[in-house]
C-alpha cells in the first residue's frame, strides 16, 4: 500500500476549466497546485491577511472587482501590492473580467499567474472545487482488480495467482465492465466515497498468466471498460482451506477500512470447479439489495426464529 501526495498542474486546471491565460510567467506544465481549498480574497484586499493562504487559488469575482474599482489609484496600488507580493499560486477572474494595467504589472513583477473565465463566480467555484476534490483527493494504491458488476463497484483482492484477473475476464465476457488490474488507485473524494481507477500506464490492460497482456478495450470494445468507479464492495479471494469456517448465512457484515471509510467486504474461498464470476454477480446483487433496504439473511433469520417460537 503506497501513500501518494497528489498535486495537479496549472495546465490541467486551465484545460479542464477552459481558462484564458492573461499573465503566465512560467510554464503552466511546471506550476502545480497542492490544495483543494480555494479562496475569495475580499478580506485580504482590505488588508486582513491573518487567514490568507497563498497556496490556494484566489478567485476574484464581481464583489472584489467592484471594491478595487472604488479605490483611488494610489490606494488601489497599495492594496494590490500587499496582495500580490504574497505570491498566490494563481488568480482567476470570473465574469470575463480582465485585470487593469496596475495589477498586470504587479503580477508580472511577482510572477503570479492570472487567468480569466466567462463563468459566473458561484458556478465556476463549484466546478473547480469538484475538480480539485477528485484530482487532489487522499489516495493509496492497492494490488487487486476493479470491475463494475450490475452497477456495483467491486474491488477484488487476493494473493497473486488466486484468479483475480481470470475472474475479471469472465465477468467482462458476461457483459460487466473493467476498470483496473494489478494496481488500483483508490481516492477518497468525499467523507463517504472512495473511487478507483487504473494508473495511466496500464489503463485498459489486464495480465493473464500464460497468455500475457490483453487490451480489454480493443478485444471486447469500448462498452467493456470504464474510467473510474465508486468502491461499493470488497471481495477477498483466498484458497479454500479444509476445516476453516466460512460465513454461510451473511448475518454479520464485515468491513474493510480504506482511507478512513468502512466498505462492506466478504471473503470468497476459491476451489476448482467453482464459478467465481457467478458468485461475484450474486454478491453484487445482494449488496445492492442491502443498500435498498432488504437483507435476505435477516429475513431468513426472522423466519427461523418464528418457527422456533411456535
Amino acid at each position: 500500500m503506497e501513500d501518494i501526495t497528489a498535486r495537479v498542474t496549472l495546465r490541467k486546471i486551465i484545460d479542464e476549466m477552459k481558462l484564458t491565460e492573461v499573465v503566465m510567467p512560467d510554464s503552466p506544465d511546471e506550476l502545480t497546485v497542492g490544495t483543494k481549498e480555494i479562496q475569495r480574497p475580499g478580506l485580504a484586499l482590505t488588508g486582513f491577511y491573518e487567514h490568507f493562504d497563498p497556496k490556494r487559488i484566489q478567485i476574484i469575482g464581481s464583489a472584489e472587482s467592484c471594491y478595487l474599482d472604488s479605490l483611488d489609484p494610489d490606494e488601489k496600488r497599495e492594496k494590490l501590492l500587499a496582495f500580490l507580493k504574497r505570491s498566490p499560486v494563481a488568480i482567476i477572474f470570473t465574469h470575463a473580467r480582465r485585470p487593469d494595467d496596475v495589477m498586470l504589472d504587479l503580477a508580472e513583477y511577482f510572477s503570479v499567474p492570472i487567468l480569466t473565465t466567462d463563468e459566473n463566480t458561484s458556478t465556476f467555484m463549484a466546478a473547480l472545487i469538484a475538480f480539485l476534490n477528485v484530482r487532489l483527493a487522499p489516495q493509496i494504491t492497492r494490488h487487486g482488480v476493479l470491475v463494475e458488476v450490475y452497477g456495483e463497484g467491486i474491488l477484488i483482492l487476493g494473493d497473486s495467482g488466486v484468479g483475480k484477473s481470470e475472474t475479471a475476464i469472465e465477468l467482462i465476457k458476461r457483459g460487466h465492465r473493467f476498470i483496473a488490474d494489478d494496481a488500483v488507485e483508490l481516492k477518497k473524494v468525499s467523507a463517504k466515497t472512495i473511487i478507483g481507477e487504473a494508473p495511466e500506464l496500464i489503463k485498459y490492460y489486464i495480465e493473464l498468466r500464460g497468455i500475457g497482456i490483453v487490451d480489454v478495450r480493443r478485444l471486447f470494445g469500448m462498452g467493456s471498460v470504464k474510467e473510474t468507479e465508486k468502491i461499493d464492495l470488497i471481495i477477498k479471494l483466498e484458497p479454500w482451506e479444509k476445516g476453516k469456517e466460512y460465513d454461510r448465512f451473511g448475518l454479520v457484515t464485515e468491513y474493510t477500512n480504506i482511507l478512513g471509510i468502512d466498505i462492506p467486504s466478504t471473503v470468497i474461498p476459491v476451489q476448482p470447479g467453482r464459478n467465481l464470476a457467478v458468485v461475484i454477480e450474486i454478491a453484487a446483487m445482494n449488496n445492492r439489495q442491502k443498500k435498498m433496504g432488504y437483507n435476505t439473511a435477516e429475513e431468513f433469520d426472522k423466519k427461523l426464529s418464528a418457527l422456533g417460537g411456535e
